[in-house]
């Protein structure tokens, strides 16, 4: 175990190291300064440290933008790959400040197989409590899932796990913020924030610092990633509004579900289910064609782990909602339940906490660039 943990460690610090060693080379050369915030954010330092190098790997957007205009990438002596460097440490960053830690090992396991036993492991034990409960008549007029699982078994079963992912992400990010925040920038301000609210919502840093997109399979530039990104990312927060609004018909205004087509819930629902379909496919279709140097490999297991579990929750919501009022009414719902279940129970250790450590490095870029540099350069 010793020796296991000193092999870790070594990689890290290894990892690390050539981050720190390539961003030298890169604040000297400084080509590609209008790039992204990487670029403008490393000039405010001489030095790179672990915080530097994690806020930075978290600021990286892998567009691959500086990879395919640098003059100094492989197969020059200097090797110079900033999208794959950053890549490989940036899980470092979510398994360092995981929440509990023991369980930030979940990073480098095989995310799709983990993610898929999960969820049909879920289901299955939900498939088997229809079949003995068989409560579910389809025949029965106003027959609904909740005859199938009761409306306060779902809050029971569902609110516990939800709770933890969102308290596992914000201990986790709360501690990335304290390890990378410098309190020589002053607090949080308004304009800072309403700048990193504009720059997630637009997924801005995604069009490759010129508006031409990433570059994926070679060195031309698509936006094909920046959309399948923005779909998805909408697609998963209108399905979060249908539930929201759902929740406020139910205890607010008393109108218990299912719900008509012609209901906000339905409207939002639809549209979110579209979206985790259209969105996901395309970003594997994308990710499965990736120029291998932009150093996606690294991140490969988590990526289809978080695209599978979204791409199922969409599939088994929209098939849900079409079988309405069918036999296969229970045996899609455990099935939908389960997969949705699985992707909230890894929401801290999967893909999905790039989005949110991603944003906290866009807010302190945000808050950092309103200070003036530090650095004086040729002064006495």
């Amino acid at each position: 175990m010793l020796v296991l943990e000193r092999l870790t460690r070594d990689a890290v610090a290894l990892a690390e190291g050539e981050v720190a060693r390539q961003l030298q080379i890169c604040n000297a050369c400084r080509y590609c300064e209008g790039f992204c915030a990487v670029f403008p954010a490393m000039t405010r330092r001489l030095e790179f440290h672990t915080a530097d190098i994690h806020y930075l790997a978290n600021l990286c957007h892998n567009c691959g933008a500086c990879l395919h205009a640098c003059q100094y990438a492989p197969p020059h002596e200097f090797g110079v790959n900033i999208p794959q460097a950053m890549a490989r440490v940036r899980p470092l960053t979510y398994q360092r400040h995981a929440w509990p830690r023991g369980l930030g090992v979940l990073y480098w396991r095989n995310g799709l197989t983990v993610a898929l036993a999960l969820a049909f492991g879920l289901a299955f034990f939900l498939m088997l409590a229809v079949w003995l409960h068989d409560g579910y008549d389809p025949a029965r007029p106003g027959a609904s899932f909740y005859d199938v699982f009761p409306h306060g078994l779902l809050v029971s079963m569902f609110l516990p796990v939800f709770g933890f992912a969102c308290v596992a992400l914000a201990i986790g990010v709360r501690q990335f913020w304290r390890s990378v925040a410098d309190p020589r920038d002053g607090g949080v301000t308004a304009p800072a924030a309403a700048e990193t609210t504009h720059d997630v919502l637009r997924l801005k840093y995604l069009d490759g610092g010129h508006g031409q997109g990433c570059s994926n399979d070679d060195d031309r530039s698509t936006l094909w990633r920046r959309r399948f990104h923005q779909i998805t990312f909408y697609g998963f927060l209108l399905c979060l509004a249908s539930t929201s609004v759902a929740t406020l018909y139910h205890y607010a205004l008393g109108w218990v579900a299912p719900y008509g087509y012609d209901t906000l819930p339905k409207w939002l629902g639809i549209a979110g289910g579209l979206g985790l379909l259209v969105g996901p496919a395309g970003l594997l279709a994308l990710h499965l064609n990736r120029d291998p140097r932009h150093g996606d490999l690294a991140q490969r297991p988590m990526d289809l782990g978080f695209i599978a579990l979204l791409f199922l929750a969409g599939a088994t919501g929209l098939a849900l909602m079409l079988a309405r009022g069918g036999i296969f009414v229970p045996w899609l719902l455990a099935v939908h339940l389960g997969v949705v279940m699985a992707l909230f129970v890894t929401l801290p250790y999967g893909k999905f906490a790039h989005g949110v450590f991603r944003t906290a490095a866009l807010l302190k870029h945000a808050v950092e660039r309103r200070q003036p540099s530090r650095l004086r350069l040729g002064s006495d």
